[in-house]
């Protein structure tokens, strides 16, 4: 871990962190977020029981005890995310994000460690999210999008928007690619979240672009610790989240779908097409895309403009018209 923001916490909070990245296996962004979370909470409750008088951003939290921590109270937690709404501005879904930090610090301390002898925050629940469509391309955008390549790492460039749009596969781990990843059996081994791997089987569209790709690959003058990585920079090194943001909104630009869309958005792209138009299972789904729930999955499952119409004048009602029988 980082120790510009460890050497802030209390005793507690680094064994909590220390859990969560060596035995539940979160990745040091993942237990950070954790950290920003509880850190907003416990300003809070030093700011309202009056043991501070710093600005909220200023307040320490290093000598926050377990006897604080314990005797917090529900209506205190209710209390402090009507802060982070009216004061704070946070939307819901930052809400409801810290609203799971929480449950997962306090069962951790009631249910594994026991230092607690209650849970105040077992019946928090999250804020009310509005059910939104995943926002990605259709088959056609999508074809247009590989076709508005170019320039002189075109083939790089195009490998990468393949992979995304083929095997739904997060920034972090096209990134993350190592030569050794891509097995003679045409898989490839990805590195997800929290070091998890899993297996995809890479198609005709995903073998021929890394071919083409490793035929112009720089060898010469790569950056030894970067010399296995599949995606080389023009500075000769592993290539960075950043470059690979800037490339696909270049080429999202192209084809006038940049405004709303990004690389995010092509996994969300992939996941939709092989759901609705290749008919893939949610279930192989949620292993192609590294899903720890199958009901995070299931947002795939939406139906889109076309299918809802079908659906709708398939209905046996879909022809009876308005005009009624006389009565004699």
């Amino acid at each position: 871990m980082r120790m510009d923001y460890m050497d802030e916490c209390p005793t507690i909070l680094r064994e909590y962190f220390g859990y969560m990245e060596t035995i539940k296996g979160k990745s040091e962004k993942t237990v950070e977020g954790y950290f920003i979370d509880l850190r907003s909470f416990f300003r809070y409750l030093k700011m309202s029981r009056g043991f501070s008088t710093d600005d909220f951003e200023k307040i320490k939290i290093d000598d926050v005890t377990l006897e604080m921590i314990e005797s917090v109270s529900l209506t205190e937690v209710f209390e402090y995310m009507n802060y982070l709404k009216t004061v704070r501005n946070n939307n819901n879904n930052t809400r409801s994000r810290k609203c799971s930090s929480l449950r997962s610090f306090y069962k951790y301390l009631y249910t594994v460690t026991g230092k607690i002898k209650t849970n105040p925050v077992e019946e928090l629940g999250n804020p009310k999210l509005p059910k939104r469509l995943p926002k990605h391309l259709d088959l056609e955008q999508s074809i247009d999008l590989l076709q508005s390549v170019d320039g002189p790492n075109k083939e790089r460039d195009y490998c990468i928007l393949t992979l995304f749009l083929n095997c739904g596969m997060r920034l972090s781990e096209l990134v993350g690619i190592n030569y050794n990843d891509i097995r003679s059996d045409n898989t490839l081994v990805i590195t997800g979240k929290g070091n998890k791997q899993r297996m995809v089987y890479l198609n005709e569209a995903c073998i021929n672009a890394i071919e083409a790709y490793r035929k112009v690959r720089p060898v010469d003058g790569i950056v030894y610790s970067d010399r296995n990585a599949l995606f080389i920079s023009r500075n000769k090194r592993r290539i960075s989240p950043k470059t690979v943001q800037w490339l696909v909104k270049k080429y999202l630009k192209e084809i006038n779908m940049d405004e709303g869309y990004s690389v995010h958005k092509l996994r969300h792209t992939a996941a939709t097409l092989m759901y609705q138009q290749g008919g893939v299972d949610t279930r192989v789904l949620k292993d192609i895309l590294g899903h720890e729930n199958l009901g995070t999955t299931e947002i795939y499952t939406h139906l889109s403009n076309a299918q809802v119409k079908s659906a709708i004048e398939s209905n046996p009602l879909a022809h009876v018209n308005s005009n009624r029988r006389e009565k004699k």
